[in-house]
Order: structure tokens, then sequence, then C-alpha cells
């Protein structure tokens, strides 16, 4: 039964998450944290915070690892299916019809009406790992890495995987 929750969860999450990786994040969060109790907030945000770190689509990385932690091998392999199947389904079936649909009004709303739905709830899960990161690491901690994260990224242009990478080794040093 383990290995059906595992794909459900990973089905239902990319097939809602209109939008790719970033808008599948917290219907993952939903199932993996609050639904099925696989791992706590923190323990999630650690996953995230490494797919992050990682090259290439953070829904699959994070579904592979997920999945192993919950059933193994073979959760990992059902997490990996059940993350890529929705997209290759659509791919397959609404093909023929992009030519039909790319400039009805109607498509262009629906898309212009999600993007608010996924703002939210990638705020939420920002928050939600804003006040775990303040329970953690502190105060001090936090400033210093969100001070030192803007800085990096807006003033001197440094490339976000190394913004990351940096943050990764000080957490590493000074809060483990």
């Amino acid at each position: 039964m383990i290995y059906w929750h595992i794909f459900w969860s990973f089905f239902i999450a990319n097939l809602l998450g209109y939008g790719g990786g970033p808008a599948t994040i917290p219907l993952i969060q939903n199932e993996v944290v609050n639904h099925y109790d696989w791992m706590t907030v923190r323990e999630f945000g650690d996953v995230l915070a490494i797919a992050n770190a990682l090259p290439g689509p953070i829904a699959t990385k994070m579904g592979g690892y997920i999945g192993f932690q919950i059933g193994g091998y073979l959760g990992a392999i059902i997490a990996l299916i059940a993350t890529v199947l929705p997209s290759a389904l659509a791919v397959i079936i609404l093909f023929k019809f992009v030519n039909l649909f790319k400039d009805s009004p109607k498509v262009k709303l629906m898309t212009k009406s999600v993007q608010p739905i996924i703002a939210i709830l990638l705020a939420v899960m920002a928050y939600q790992f804003f006040l775990t990161a303040f329970e953690n690491s502190g105060l001090f901690h936090l400033v210093l890495l969100a001070v030192a994260s803007y800085f990096t990224l807006s003033k001197i242009k440094l490339h976000p995987s190394l913004v990351i990478a940096c943050a990764l080794i000080y957490g590493g040093v000074f809060l483990s």
C-alpha cells in the first residue's frame, strides 16, 4: 500500500502543479509533510535546499530522494515515474491541440489566473521555511544569511548556485 501512496502523492502533486517545479513544491510538501507525515517541515526544507543546489529538475530530484527514503529503490522508481507521468501524458495527449488553442483568450485567461495561486502557495511555503529557519538557527544567522544572499545576488551579481553552495557550507560549519 505504501507504494500506491508514494505514486499517488507525487502523481497528484505533479498533475496539479501547473508551472513546473516551483509550482509543485508546495503540493509535494502538503502530501509528504501534512497528509502522510513522512517528513517534518525541517526535513522537507533540507531536501528542498539540497535539491536546489544540484543540477536538474527539482521535482524529480525530490521525488527520487523522498521515494527512496519511504520505499527504498522501488519507492524511488515509483516516485520518479509518478513525477514524470503527468507531463508525459499531457505532452502526448495535448500535442495535437497546441496549434488549435494557442491563441485562445480562454487559455490565456486560464494561464493568467493560475499565476497568483502559484505565487500564494510559494509565499506560504517561504513563510513556513522562514519560521523553521528562525526557530532552528536563530535571528543572527537568519539575518546574516539573508543580507549576505541579497548583497551577493543583487550587488555583486554572483551566480545563485554559488550563493546556495556558500550558504550550505556556512550552515554545515556554523549550524550543525
